[in-house]
């Protein structure tokens, strides 16, 4: 099996020594996203957990494009939230880009910070087939 990172300027550059996914053996892997925009580097939403989703998800959406993949074929996602308070208002954003078809298994997580004070966090796994 070979393992390829991918890359895209559509998605924030990592903040660390880690890649936005790595493809390996038809499985996309793809590394946590927050609402950081990519063109100007700053955070997006000011604390309103909603812009912040819609921005993580945007993210998330460029890193698949970059792969040549699109939400329908992520199988499985991990969902971060300093507040579960905030689960309704994710969850609905989250199911315009994840409700039409099979939905992705799965798990969501109150965590006590992430990074520069996202209030969201996610990350997904997809299945891209035989490379």
């Amino acid at each position: 099996m070979t393992a390829r990172a991918i890359t895209t300027a559509s998605a924030p550059s990592p903040v660390g020594p880690y890649n936005q996914a790595v493809l390996a053996g038809g499985w996309l892997y793809c590394s946590g996203q927050i609402p950081i925009d990519p063109e100007t580097g700053a955070m997006v939403g000011d604390g309103d957990v909603e812009a912040e989703t819609r921005q993580v998800l945007k993210n998330l959406s460029a890193v698949l494009t970059a792969a040549d993949a699109d939400s329908s074929q992520v199988v499985r996602s991990t969902v971060y939230l300093v507040d579960l308070a905030d689960f309704q208002a994710v969850n609905a954003i989250y199911a315009e880009m994840f409700g039409a078809g099979i939905s992705p298994a799965r798990a969501c997580v109150q965590v006590a910070a992430l990074p520069k004070g996202s209030k969201v966090e996610i990350d997904c796994i997809a299945w891209l087939g035989e490379t």
